[in-house]
């Protein structure tokens, strides 16, 4: 039902939080590539000080293999700080959110302005699943 998502996590060892990760491991195999197919989609990581980008990237295979375009800002989708008054002070992070919001109603908007002029979603082949054992 929904035209864009933004998922957020705090940095735990330099990952995303266990909750998100389980959160988003179980609603992905779940019907995900049905329910998130050509969705725009963000990561935002939150951190004291390290970790954000491995955050980050981990938390975008989540929207690559399920066909998602990933919306990003004119830098790295992470603030700094260890409370929310921190993160406020993060002036560049803060900055990174206006940017990445902006991005995102942009997207949603020309993904319905296509919609409503006949543009149709890519065709979906079916998965051909392979290994590397012979």
């Amino acid at each position: 039902e929904y035209d864009g998502y933004v998922f957020g996590t705090p940095v735990h060892y330099a990952a995303a939080s266990g909750a998100i990760t389980s959160f988003m491991d179980r609603i992905f195999y779940a019907g995900g590539k049905e329910v998130f197919y050509m969705k725009p989609a963000s990561a935002i990581s939150i951190a004291r000080r390290g970790g954000t980008t491995a955050t980050w990237d981990q938390m975008n295979k989540y929207f690559g293999i399920s066909q998602m375009p990933i919306v990003t800002s004119q830098y790295w989708n992470m603030v700094h700080g260890a409370y929310g008054d921190q993160v406020k002070q993060d002036l560049e992070g803060m900055q990174t959110m206006r940017t990445l919001a902006r991005n995102m109603a942009f997207m949603i908007k020309c993904f319905k302005v296509g919609r409503e002029n006949g543009v149709e979603l890519p065709k979906r082949e079916p998965g051909i699943g392979t290994n590397f054992i012979r």
